[in-house]
């Protein structure tokens, strides 16, 4: 998170409702050859969002530990295999696949039964910002501003 003394001697050219259109306002002062690494974009207003994706079961908790572990049963067994003489070391790699999807379905059993029912879903977050404000070093500003103003093409 920028504190306000990171923002001292930048002031905003231009505010923006979605963070693609900062962006674009940034690549085409990028292409008027105007100095960008004197801008940046700062997001206002932020909130947390968690959607909410579905029901945390023990039978969700298995298959997403067995998943963790067949992963990384299988680095685990790539590795040995490549240090391993011999005619079959792809017998190694599935033996620790299988190996990684039962310890990984127990540890996330365990794991789901620690919760005691206090957190039983699963969910995404993600920050998001109400506006997003370009701003540029006070020296440089209103060369920005006057750049933002000859317009900006929309990228199809």
């Amino acid at each position: 998170m920028l504190s306000d003394q990171t923002l001292t001697g930048y002031e905003p050219v231009a505010t923006y409702g979605r963070y693609e259109e900062a962006q674009r306002a940034v690549d085409y002062l990028s292409d008027q050859r105007f100095p960008v690494q004197h801008a940046m974009i700062v997001g206002m207003d932020l909130r947390m969002v968690e959607k909410v994706l579905g029901r945390l079961t023990y039978l969700r908790a298995a298959g997403m530990g067995a998943a963790t572990g067949a992963w990384i049963g299988l680095l685990i067994g790539l590795f040995f295999a490549i240090f391993t003489p011999g005619r079959f070391p792809w017998i190694l790699v599935l033996w620790s696949v299988i190996w990684g999807v039962v310890a990984g379905a127990i540890f996330g059993l365990i794991a789901h039964a620690f919760t005691g029912g206090k957190r039983d879903f699963l969910s995404s977050s993600s920050i998001v910002a109400n506006r997003y404000e370009l701003r540029v070093t006070t020296p440089q500003a209103a060369e920005a501003r006057r750049l933002l103003e000859t317009g900006i093409p929309q990228h199809t």
